[in-house]
C-alpha cells in the first residue's frame, strides 16, 4: 500500500520539460549531487547544493522561478525534497532519472 492514496509525493519533471522550462527562464536546477560528481558534468546553469551538507533554509531564492532539484538518478534529490517539505514546502519539484535521464535525453552538459 502506498502512502497518499498512490499520488505521487514530490513532482517530477521529464528532461524535456525541465530544457524547456530552463530555455524560457521558468526554472532554476539545484544539483544534489556531490561536488566532484557536479565538477564532472551538470545541467548548464544549475547550482551545486550537495545532500551531503543540504540546507533547505539556505537554497538560493530562485525569484519567479520554479527551483527543480536533481541528483544523479533520481533518489537524492527525493531525499532533499522530503528535508524541504517542513522547511520550504514551495520546493516540491524534481527531474525524473536524474542527470541520467537529462544526458540520455542528448541535452547540453556543462564541464
Amino acid at each position: 500500500m502506498a502512502f497518499g492514496f498512490g499520488k505521487a509525493k514530490h513532482r517530477e519533471l521529464t528532461a524535456r520539460q525541465l530544457s524547456s522550462m530552463l530555455q524560457q527562464g521558468r526554472a532554476m536546477v539545484v544539483d544534489v549531487r556531490e561536488v566532484d560528481e557536479f565538477a564532472a558534468g551538470h545541467i548548464p546553469g544549475a547550482v551545486n547544493v550537495p545532500l551531503s551538507t543540504f540546507r533547505a533554509s539556505q537554497l538560493p531564492d530562485p525569484g519567479q522561478r520554479i527551483m527543480v532539484l536533481n541528483c544523479a538518478a533520481g533518489r537524492r534529490s527525493a531525499m532533499a525534497l522530503e528535508r524541504c517539505s517542513i522547511a520550504r514546502a514551495e520546493i516540491d519539484t524534481h527531474l525524473a532519472g536524474g542527470f541520467g535521464a537529462w544526458r540520455t535525453a542528448g541535452l547540453p552538459v556543462e564541464i
